[in-house]
């Protein structure tokens, strides 16, 4: 299991749209070989920060996705939002949890 973790800063006053764009965008994440689950979160301190969360069998799973149709799609539907590359990075669970 790896989780992706993305920090999205887009242009303030696109939030709503941003958020519009990433729902639609849900189906592609679903439909990906092996994503068992995403979210997205907003940031309380900074309203036009997010964190995108996506939950990957393997670093490999999500290194293909960036190839497919589906992410392409999602870079077009909330890509033009962003005000700077999304900084991401891959969690790999260490066994500490409650």
């Amino acid at each position: 299991m790896a989780t992706e973790i993305a920090c999205i800063d887009i242009r303030p006053g696109s939030e709503a749209a941003f958020e519009a764009g990433a729902y639609t965008a849900v189906p592609e994440f679903s439909a990906a070989a092996g994503c068992s689950a995403m979210r997205l979160l907003r940031s309380y301190e900074t309203a036009s920060r997010y964190w995108l969360i996506v939950e990957w069998t393997d670093v490999a799973a999500h290194e293909a996705f960036r190839a497919t149709p589906g992410f392409a799609y999602w870079r077009s539907l909330v890509g033009d939002f962003f005000a700077a590359k999304p900084a991401v990075e891959h969690g790999l669970p260490i066994g500490i949890s409650f």
